[in-house]
């Protein structure tokens, strides 16, 4: 007899989200029984138990977490492939999956995101802010917004969408208690404010201004740090000391003078901005009009934040 392998997914991916198989099935319109079978024969075919079953507990196992990863995934891609023979190529609905920093998403991706709703009124928005690198499989993300070139052999896609730096920069009440730095050397003896990521405190900056380089590195014991980027700026602003951010990030703050750009002429390029996706989500039309729409918003917004961060 033929399985619907199929149906036997949706009925692994309910019952993981439910925590009842019985529930699951019920909502598949199957028995008790009936569940418990396609769960049994489901298993078999793949050689692992995925649950640990009692009378009162469904639990996965490691194999089942690593297989529910794998089945969302297959699952959403055929929904997608569903939606886009239903509707049409041009169709933008759906939910977007999205990763990106925390002091982007708050204080400028997120105003991006509600324009871009009221342009398609049915996307459902799924915003995660982390200042950790997100795992796109892992965390069921459609797309991260990142900064610096992401490894090329992820096999990902990435684009870049616009160019990026990260500047050093102060509350104007700490500038006029501290005194405003002007070359690298002046940094000593600064207070400073430092991101903490999965990698490590973000404390060693560098700089160069024609054919001379600086490096300076923030000694731990004597900084504030924190590993939301959120609460760094915050700090930043309440004037507790220096602290590095990309322009897009302090982009708010850059405008309204709030921070201050240091050290204007001694910035170091970087690689720009980058949407990280896997390549079939570029086929769906929300993922990839979405693209092209921060790639506009980008562009906007960068001649006035590279006006300001010149000017200081």
């Amino acid at each position: 007899m033929a399985t619907d392998r199929l149906g036997d997914l949706h009925l692994f991916v309910e019952a993981s989200t439910l925590g009842s198989l019985s529930a699951a099935g019920r909502k598949l319109g199957l028995s008790p029984a009936a569940a418990s079978a396609r769960l049994g024969k489901l298993e078999t075919v793949l050689g692992t138990r995925l649950f640990d079953r009692t009378t009162r507990q469904l639990r996965l196992t490691d194999e089942g977490r690593v297989y529910l990863q794998h089945c969302q995934i297959a699952l959403q891609a055929l929904a997608d492939a569903d939606a886009a023979l239903e509707v049409g190529r041009t169709s933008v609905r759906g939910k977007l999956r999205i990763s990106a920093s925390t002091d982007f998403g708050r204080n400028l991706l997120s105003d991006w995101l509600e324009e871009f709703v009221r342009v398609h009124p049915q996307v459902r928005v799924a915003l995660t802010l982390t200042d950790s690198l997100s795992n796109l499989v892992q965390d069921d993300i459609d797309l991260a917004i990142r900064f610096g070139a992401p490894d090329a052999s992820s096999g990902l896609v990435a684009r870049r969408l616009a160019p990026s730096w990260r500047v050093l920069c102060a509350s104007p009440d700490y500038l006029a208690r501290k005194g405003t730095p002007q070359t690298p050397d002046d940094l000593t003896g600064h207070e400073f404010i430092v991101l903490v990521t999965n990698s490590g405190p973000l404390n060693e900056f560098h700089f160069a201004h024609g054919e001379q380089q600086w490096t300076h590195t923030v000694a731990m014991d004597r900084a504030w740090e924190s590993n939301d980027g959120a609460l760094v700026r915050r700090w930043a602003l309440a004037g507790h000391g220096i602290t590095r951010k990309t322009i897009w990030d302090a982009g708010a703050d850059l405008r309204d003078g709030s921070l201050k750009v240091l050290l204007p002429d001694y910035v170091v390029p970087e690689d720009g901005v980058y949407v990280v996706l896997h390549r079939t989500r570029h086929a769906v039309p929300r993922v990839r009009r979405l693209i092209e729409f921060l790639a506009e918003r980008f562009a906007q917004a960068g001649e006035e934040l590279t006006s300001r961060v010149s000017a200081g």
